[in-house]
């Protein structure tokens, strides 16, 4: 387990956006606390759609942050999960995901975040995702490395696609064959439930890739799509576009990042295309036949 990091660390006095990477360092770490404490007693859990829930420490959490925020930055614009987005007018938004992986937080799973990005003239500068219950904190900022607490991380230099550990989730026109033409040509792949802390790990090659199709929204992605950019990773939506829009509606974001060497591939096989179906199946290999459950 990793001792948490002084801002210092991670935001050398002087650097490009350093202030901003140390107040979002300390806030998200310390709200982390708040959620590390609370883990398994997180109270009463709400329901924002048939499927989607909120707790307590949901609130508390993108309060903590927010209200740091409104002392240190009071200029800027605010988006967080819970609470949507301010009135503040402003070219700096400060996107907050206060808990990402709440299903798994409140039914005790240990694998959830916190994420905070800042985003200026609509693209992410600065990003920082925490882990609470491991208390490590991956940051980037534009036009500097990704760290993993203080220390520079890239993504996989894994040569074979068949090597590929990868993070996916598939919805939209026919996931099964999807999910299959993809697990066809790589090793295996994960669900973990918390898309933030899955697409981090891109950056220091936990995962070699990442993609969801479907379902995500600007507060999953803007700070740990902007850090596995920043680890090397081509990050991109399921066009091959840009994969942020800060106006993207709730639930409407399909990503995937990978390293270069394997994210045009990948992003044939998760294609619904009539061409992505022809090139599922190479010469000479049989076709695949796994179930749409995890296996391996």
């Amino acid at each position: 387990m990793t001792a948490l990091i002084s801002a210092a660390e991670v935001a050398p006095a002087g650097g490009a956006w350093s202030a901003e990477l140390a107040a979002a360092v300390e806030l998200v770490e310390t709200a982390g606390r708040l959620v590390a404490g609370r883990y398994e007693d997180s109270g009463p859990v709400a329901y924002k759609g048939a499927r989607d829930i909120v707790t307590e420490v949901d609130h508390a959490s993108e309060a903590l942050i927010r209200d740091g925020l409104a002392r240190t930055f009071p200029a800027d614009a605010f988006f967080g999960e819970e609470s949507g987005r301010d009135a503040t007018v402003a070219a700096r938004v400060w996107v907050c995901d206060p808990v990402d992986g709440t299903i798994n937080y409140a039914n005790g799973l240990p694998f959830f975040c916190v994420s905070l990005a800042l985003v200026q003239d609509g693209r992410p500068v600065v990003g920082v995702v925490h882990d609470p219950l491991r208390r490590e904190t991956f940051a980037a900022v534009a036009g500097g490395p990704a760290l993993l607490d203080g220390r520079p991380v890239g993504v996989s230099a894994k040569e074979r696609l068949s090597d590929v550990v990868m993070a996916l989730t598939v919805g939209g026109h026919a996931p099964a064959r999807r999910i299959a033409r993809v697990r066809h040509e790589i090793r295996v792949s994960r669900t973990m439930g918390s898309a933030a802390l899955s697409l981090v790990y891109v950056a220091n090659g936990r995962f070699d890739a990442f993609s969801q199709t479907t379902g995500l929204s600007t507060w999953d992605v803007a700070a740990a799509g902007f850090i596995a950019e920043r680890a090397g990773a081509v990050v991109t939506d399921l066009r091959g576009g840009s994969w942020f829009d800060l106006a993207a509606p709730a639930g409407g974001i399909g990503i995937l990042a990978a390293p270069p060497a394997h994210h045009a591939r990948l992003l044939t096989l998760l294609g619904d295309s009539k061409r992505a179906a022809a090139v599922g199946r190479l010469p000479g290999r049989a076709p695949a036949v796994r179930p749409t459950g995890e296996a391996g």
